[in-house]
């Protein structure tokens, strides 16, 4: 690669001359300028967004008293 191919962005550079970037979950090749930033694909990106994951029950436990409180 060139120092003036590092001064284009990515996305104008052509296939061959760009550094090829895998997803770190799946291992498929990244295309796109803000997952090759990530490192993660959209889908991949997808799973790991904690606002999609369920809430956890409140889950109550019956206790002794502790002695001298």
């Amino acid at each position: 690669m060139s120092d003036e191919s590092m001064l284009v962005p990515d996305d104008e550079l052509p296939a061959e001359a760009r550094r090829r970037v895998t997803c770190r979950m799946c291992g498929r090749p990244l295309r796109d300028r803000e997952a090759r930033m990530w490192g993660l694909g959209p889908e991949c990106r997808g799973k790991l967004d904690p606002r999609i994951a369920p809430t956890p029950p409140a889950h109550e436990v019956e206790q002794d008293p502790l002695p001298g409180l």
